[in-house]
């Protein structure tokens, strides 16, 4: 038996981070975890500190960290509690750190994953903000230090289990001529698109298939979060916009595929549970256990597919356009969503109004060369401010 991974959870009390820590739990003797990391659920870090006993324990406002720092005394814990985005950025590059799990939802989780790039740890990505913000100067990092990368969506891990070990050589040269991306088209795939100007945020976050956060499940109801997808599939696997094929299947049990030149398609398959393309990560290139039930074939019968609607899901084509710009139009995108979505969920804008103050917000900002993690963060902080006067005058 190896050493044990000493790993990192960014963003533990989300969706992401609470299935990482079911696996790990069932692996004592493989993990061990150094850090957890939340934004504010004071009590269900402090649960997670007493069950894992991590070494730190970092939120990112003061005086949460101040709370949960007093509960950890209390109950005679060792944890050291840290809070701010550098207190991020250092559980995630700590030289005892093997592995990080970037699950911090949004924006937020860009430096302390760039951090643990250019610490060359290696990165589960279930950030996909950190692609489509920073591209190419992510990618530059886990090549220039030597980190290692290993994609947690389960879409992008279905494609990185399907292509070969080699496929950094290029798609072309390996006979990869598609990637088809598969998406569950959401709560909203059939229904008339007249109703939708009415869905409450209660509707849009009932997603058919999986449990996932408030703003992640919005973005499936849009199929924003399958645009973001593309966007970070292109860099994950340098793969053009043209060879990157959005396919609606329902049942999610297709987690995506792989066409090759040959004729083949290859796929993976399983129950949509997110605990599969994370316990892959964690036991690569071995295979673990990670509690999830077999497939039964029987049971599912029949899969179906379709092209996407892009009348209906005007996101998806949006972020075709902001990866075709390319340059801070992506970052742009990523953050006039945030913004709208949030909008959305307080009950200040309408579903179909999230489209318009993106395409607005696109429209009225240049794209620029992304030279540097700050041309990105100026793109993200130009694009929120323009978006939220967008929606204050909606």
């Amino acid at each position: 038996m190896p050493d044990k991974q000493n790993i990192t959870v960014l963003g533990s009390t989300g969706s992401i981070g609470v299935s990482t820590l079911d696996v790990i739990a069932r692996h004592p003797e493989r993990f061990r975890v150094v850090a957890l990391t939340a934004n504010s659920q004071i009590d269900k870090l402090f649960q997670q500190c007493q069950q894992f006993e991590p070494e730190y324990a970092v939120l990112l406002d003061a005086d949460a960290a101040e709370s949960l720092r007093q509960k950890v005394l209390d109950h005679g814990l060792a944890t050291q509690v840290l809070h701010g985005i550098e207190a991020l950025e250092l559980v995630s590059s700590l030289p005892q750190v093997d592995s990080v799990m970037a699950a911090i939802v949004g924006a937020a989780g860009l430096r302390p994953s760039m951090a643990a790039a250019r610490a060359g740890k290696r990165i589960l990505l279930a950030n996909k903000e950190t692609l489509v913000m920073s591209g190419q100067i992510f990618m530059d990092a886990v090549r220039d230090h030597g980190a290692q990368l290993l994609p947690i969506d389960s879409e992008h891990n279905a494609i990185f289990q399907s292509l070969p070990r080699d496929f950094g050589r290029g798609l072309a040269q390996v006979g990869v001529t598609r990637i088809l991306l598969t998406a569950s088209g959401g709560p909203f795939r059939t229904r008339a698109l007249a109703e939708l100007e009415q869905v409450t945020p209660e509707q849009a976050c009932a997603h058919p298939n999986w449990s996932m956060g408030r703003k992640i499940s919005v973005d499936s109801a849009s199929m924003m979060n399958k645009g973001l997808e593309v966007i970070e599939a292109h860099w994950l696997f340098s793969a053009s916009a043209e060879q990157i094929q959005v396919v609606v299947h329902p049942q999610s049990v297709i987690h995506s595929l792989v066409e090759y030149a040959d004729g083949s398609v290859l796929a993976q398959l399983g129950n949509p549970d997110m605990r599969t393309p994370i316990a892959y990560a964690l036991g690569f290139p071995e295979r673990i256990q990670a509690g999830v039930s077999a497939l039964d074939l029987f049971k599912i019968a029949h899969l179906d597919f379709e092209a996407p609607d892009m009348v209906r899901f005007r996101c998806l084509g949006l972020a075709y356009q902001a990866l075709r710009t390319g340059g801070t139009a992506p970052a742009i995108l990523n953050s006039a969503n945030e913004i709208a979505v949030a909008a959305f969920l307080d009950g200040k804008l309408p579903f179909l109004a999230i489209p318009s103050i993106i395409e607005q917000t696109l429209e009225q900002l240049t794209s620029v060369p992304m030279r540097s993690l700050e041309d990105a963060q100026n793109a993200d902080a130009q694009a929120r401010l323009l978006a939220a006067e967008l929606i204050a005058r909606a």
